[in-house]
């Protein structure tokens, strides 16, 4: 077995053992999309128009309740420095945690998305396409994170420091994801989906130079 796939399953181990951030993420996103429906009433022409934007904003805070740890336990045990000292560059190890990050939380919520599109009152082209934004965007999420997972590495409560960074930066996702559902509803194509995977594209292939610069940084001083 390669460092680099030893590393990203053991991340995942991490990530889905009792208690861990996959689970707690899953359930911040049912719980959310749960209770809009119930502040908003029972008019479904309205829920399926809020629909998108909704459950685009739930998934992406969902996914940011893990992120603050995914340098962040390493650091503190000293299994980051033993990790920065194998053969593999801190590069491979930002994208190794990057993809643990989204298998073990952007993939499950990209899952479990239609059954809560249901709740709204989607229709099943719309439905099919907020799972597929999902898909396509929610790379995008683990991959700023880890940036700001990165520079928050050693600031006491890093986390609370972390949304306030990472959030702005994913803007176009939610922009753009949530845009290419409404546009199905509406029947009109706007090309949403290419741009949002454009977007995903580069932030999921610059992002673990920039992580790993960032960690390279906090282990240094």
């Amino acid at each position: 077995m390669t460092p680099i796939l030893s590393l990203l399953l053991r991340d995942i181990r991490l990530a889905t053992r009792a208690g861990g951030s996959a689970a707690l993420a899953l359930a911040f996103f049912a719980a959310v999309a749960t209770l809009v429906p119930l502040g908003v009433g029972a008019d479904l022409k309205l829920l399926a128009r809020v629909a998108a934007g909704v459950l685009w904003v739930a998934a992406v805070l969902a996914a940011l309740l893990s992120l603050d740890r995914l340098f962040q336990a390493d650091f503190e045990d000293g299994s980051l420095d033993l990790i920065a000292l194998s053969p593999l560059s801190l590069e491979s190890i930002a994208a190794a945690k990057i993809a643990a990050h989204w298998l073990t939380t952007g993939l499950p919520l990209t899952v479990l998305s239609p059954l809560l599109g249901l709740m709204f009152g989607l229709p099943p082209p719309a439905i099919v396409t907020l799972a597929l934004s999902l898909l396509i965007g929610t790379p995008s999420v683990s991959a700023l994170g880890a940036i700001g997972a990165g520079l928050t590495l050693s600031i006491r409560r890093g986390g609370l420091i972390l949304p306030l960074l990472v959030l702005p930066l994913l803007a176009p996702a939610v922009i753009f994801g949530a845009g290419a559902v409404q546009a199905m509803l509406d029947a009109m194509p706007n090309g949403a989906l290419l741009l949002l995977a454009a977007f995903s594209v580069a932030a999921t292939l610059l992002s673990p130079f920039a992580a790993a610069g960032a960690v390279r940084l906090n282990l240094a001083g």
